[in-house]
């Protein structure tokens, strides 16, 4: 009897769907699909922006870094018989990693160059260190690639630290960035928009092989633990491309090994965002603090770890120090350095709880009709 039912409705829910879905007119399918003027996107991968050609020599002309924790150690510790203890070994390399600036790093760390670079423009200028797109977009602000873009670890398909970061925003349920767009007219050209950051609750839907994330799941919000990552944005929508304009601060939800909760703070955060009905990609760019970046990526993480991919902590804190080109302190020495982060969203629904509905953005009447409302 049960299953009866279920089918039948099953069938009637179909039914309407067809219905629904043959009412509207192709003119009408995008503004349709968004549905009450709003759509939302959940993040399902993500890696650094990282800019790659085939053989890496145009953006690592001096090679890949191969100097890690291991080749370091083995270095500064020949086994030539010679006896040393714990003390002025393994502990001396750990406390070097923990604080790199007690003392200077000797070993070959290669960076990044060259003039193709990924991310976006954060300050509207186009300077001598900046980068172009591989589509020809001029004054791209990506230190941290020029930093660390000769790491195998962030390369992909196959390194470490770009493998992980994709499956932990599948796989954790913390690292559940939703993006919610309001008061859309078009996803094609809406040129004012509004766009608010939460962290989800929810996993995500996947197809059969559980590879793939499907558009249409729901998410609920995270409104009690999650306010710190509650952020507000104004955007417009040009050729199907969303484009926010910079906030002062925000917390993005990020989960590392183990799923231990974190954030990465960015300074001066915007986005750019290629949207379509079922999903969006681009990226998010801004400025990371030095001190609050490398102790998420180096002191986050055991030495076993970093030396998967011969990853040199004090190399990389030199490194990000050196190119370090914002928020500079009173001395005049920069504390913070520009990134892109390489996000794909897939579409997702809301569910509210009732005290959240009244607390969600309000949606302005269309641009195109009268303050009235429709008529």
């Amino acid at each position: 009897m049960k299953q009866n039912l279920a089918r039948a409705f099953s069938v009637c829910a179909l039914g309407a769907t067809l219905a629904v879905g043959g009412a509207a007119s192709a003119d009408d399918t995008i503004v349709n699909n968004v549905r009450d003027r709003s759509i939302a996107y959940a993040v399902s991968g993500g890696h650094w922006g990282i800019y790659q050609t085939g053989d890496g020599k145009a953006e690592c002309p001096d090679g890949l870094n191969d100097v890690g924790p291991r080749e370091t150690f083995k270095m500064l510790f020949p086994d030539d018989g010679t006896k040393r203890s714990v003390v002025d070994t393994q502990l001396a390399r750990e406390a070097a990693i923990w604080a790199p600036e007690d003392k200077e790093y000797k070993f070959p760390y290669h960076l990044a160059g060259g003039k193709v670079g990924l991310g976006l423009n954060l300050d509207g200028k186009v300077g001598p260190n900046d980068f172009t797109t591989p589509d020809g977009e001029k004054g791209i602000d990506n230190q941290l690639f020029r930093a660390m873009g000769c790491l195998r670890w962030l390369r992909g398909p196959d390194g470490i630290g770009y493998h992980f970061s994709d499956l932990y925003m599948k796989q954790f349920n913390y690292n559940r960035a939703l993006i919610e767009l309001t008061n859309v007219d078009s996803l094609a050209d809406d040129p004012d928009v509004d766009v608010t950051i939460y962290r989800g609750l929810d996993s995500l839907m996947a197809d059969a092989t559980g590879a793939k994330t499907m558009p249409g799941g729901t998410q609920r919000i995270d409104a009690k633990f999650g306010q710190k990552f509650i952020t507000h944005l104004k955007g417009k929508i040009v050729a199907g491309v969303l484009t926010t304009e910079p906030v002062k601060e925000m917390y993005w939800p990020f989960a590392w090994f183990g799923g231990n909760p974190g954030a990465q703070h960015i300074l001066d955060m915007r986005m750019k965002l290629k949207l379509t009905q079922e999903a969006a990609n681009g990226f998010i760019g801004g400025y990371e603090n030095l001190e609050e970046w490398y102790y998420g990526l180096a002191r986050g993480r055991s030495t076993h770890h970093l030396a998967y991919g011969s990853v040199s902590a004090p190399g990389v804190y030199q490194a990000i120090h050196k190119l370090a080109d914002a928020y500079p302190d009173a001395s005049g020495k920069n504390t913070a350095i520009s990134m892109a982060w390489g996000t794909d969203l897939t579409q997702v629904f809301i569910q509210r709880r009732p005290q959240e509905v009244a607390a969600a953005p309000a949606s302005a009447p269309s641009k195109s009709e009268p303050a009235g409302g429709r008529h």
